[in-house]
């Protein structure tokens, strides 16, 4: 089934050979505008901001990029796209998208979900929930008995704000599911609870929403893979967080005092006199919640950026400092 192919390039504004460092600027450039924390109609800000982490998302790294890139430059944003015979799941409807189960070589059953966050196109190439998987099965009686068969459990990804992390959340997820011997399909609603501090990666189980059973069997279970939203100037590492703190060349060498603005909260910084690129200032407790009540930590790692133009003034300036300054970087 076709669905609407997106332009990852045209979304974040940049050229199909844009370098990792245009990518990544370009991305924070846009998601700082249209986060929901600050643009001004929060609905289009939300939508226009999980876009962004989609496109981000893919072009950011380099495997799903080249996977990506090999659909080629002939696809227009709006255009249909059908995904080759086997290569991925199913096309889905809008808001989310569907996928065929095959578990062991019977019928398949396809599957329909809505408030997961990702979009049907990225879930066709990227999804990694397209097979059904059996967590085992259970047989009922002797001779002549019916063979009864525990239903395959279904995973899928869901896409996780860090406003959720601080704060938890109670999530909705619609499932329509294919009706078997004739019947129609089914829609049923699931409602997944988002626990605080939960991790990129972690699985989060709603029980009995997987594949049916046979013989009488209990369905499977429903496991959703949590996949974090991407931050435009945090990076996650477990519970702690990485900020780049950019400095004038100046700043690091004189010291300076700096306002950074964690998710949750403000908190000011002081850098020392001489700081080093790449080194890193800790700021205990600053970082993810754990779920227990105790927090990871902040890192602001410095990053010296240098003026790409100056003017004729300060081209002087630097030339005196050039020529007084007894440092020495490579003796």
């Amino acid at each position: 089934m076709p669905v609407e192919y997106r332009d990852y390039y045209e979304i974040l504004g940049v050229s199909r050979d844009a370098s990792e460092d245009e990518i990544r600027k370009a991305y924070r450039r846009l998601a700082r505008k249209y986060h929901p924390d600050v643009a001004e109609d929060k609905v289009e800000g939300e939508r226009k901001f999980k876009e962004l982490n989609e496109a981000y998302e893919v072009l950011s790294d380099p495997e799903k990029r080249k996977k990506y890139d090999r659909l080629g430059a002939n696809w227009a944003q709006g255009a249909d796209f059908t995904p080759p015979p086997g290569g991925f799941p199913f096309g889905g409807g809008q808001g989310g998208y569907t996928w065929s189960t095959g578990g062991g070589g019977g019928e398949g059953f396809d599957y329909h979900f809505e408030g997961t966050g990702f979009s049907d196109f990225f879930e066709q190439l990227f999804g990694q929930g397209g097979r059904g998987r059996s967590r085992g099965f259970s047989s009922a009686g002797g001779a002549g008995a019916g063979f009864a068969r525990r239903g395959s459990d279904v995973e899928t990804d869901i896409m996780v704000t860090l406003d959720e992390v601080y704060r938890g959340s109670t999530r909705t997820l619609r499932l329509q599911k294919p009706g078997h011997g004739g019947e129609p399909a089914r829609l049923q609603t699931g409602t997944v609870r988002v626990p605080v501090g939960v991790q990129d990666g972690q699985m989060l189980r709603l029980k009995g929403l997987g594949e049916p059973g046979t013989g009488g069997a209990d369905p499977g279970d429903l496991y959703l893979r949590v996949r974090l939203e991407r931050h435009p100037d945090f990076r996650v590492r477990g519970h702690d967080l990485y900020y780049d703190l950019e400095l004038a060349p100046w700043e690091a060498v004189l010291g300076t005092e700096v306002h950074v603005r964690p998710p949750k909260g403000q908190v000011k910084l002081k850098v020392r006199p001489g700081s080093a690129q790449g080194s890193e200032l800790r700021l205990g407790g600053l970082g993810l919640p754990k779920g227990d009540g105790t927090f990871g930590d902040l890192y602001a790692v410095i990053r010296i950026v240098v003026p790409e133009t100056v003017t004729s003034e300060e081209q002087a300036l630097w030339e005196k400092l050039r020529d007084t300054s007894s440092f020495r970087p490579r003796s």
